[in-house]
């Protein structure tokens, strides 16, 4: 069963990525973070502006492979500062449906800007 590359809109070009794959039934969102999808700039200074648009990046990539948030089992979220947990939780939760997805939150380095990035797991039926 052959992968297929999810590019939704352009990885930079210095990163050897495709912002998702799909493979079968599976598909694995990279790690997304607030980039406009068309210009490349950071959105947002906010951690909670920054989710949202990296939860959209994150929704778009989905999208390319025929899959929803619904779809998600497993959301992984990197944050740059403990203190952003709530911020980042309060806008996560409006981009989540019930029966909730697993997550784990951890907290690392990320290029100067960046507050948040957020990677996926979807299983299709």
């Amino acid at each position: 069963m052959p992968r297929t590359a999810l590019t939704p809109f352009a990885a930079p070009s210095d990163v050897p990525i495709s912002p998702g794959v799909r493979k079968g039934n599976i598909v694995q969102v990279a790690g997304q973070v607030a980039f406009h999808p068309e210009t490349g700039a950071v959105v947002g200074s906010t951690v909670a502006e920054q989710t949202e648009q990296t939860m959209r990046n994150v929704l778009a990539v989905l999208a390319e492979a025929g899959a929803t948030e619904a779809d998600v089992v497993m959301f992984r979220v990197y944050l740059t500062d403990t203190s952003h947990f709530a911020e980042m939780n309060d806008t996560y939760a409006k981009f989540i449906s019930d029966p909730r997805p697993a997550r784990t939150t951890v907290y690392v380095g990320l290029p100067e800007g960046l507050l948040v990035e957020i990677d996926a797991l979807a299983v299709l039926d």
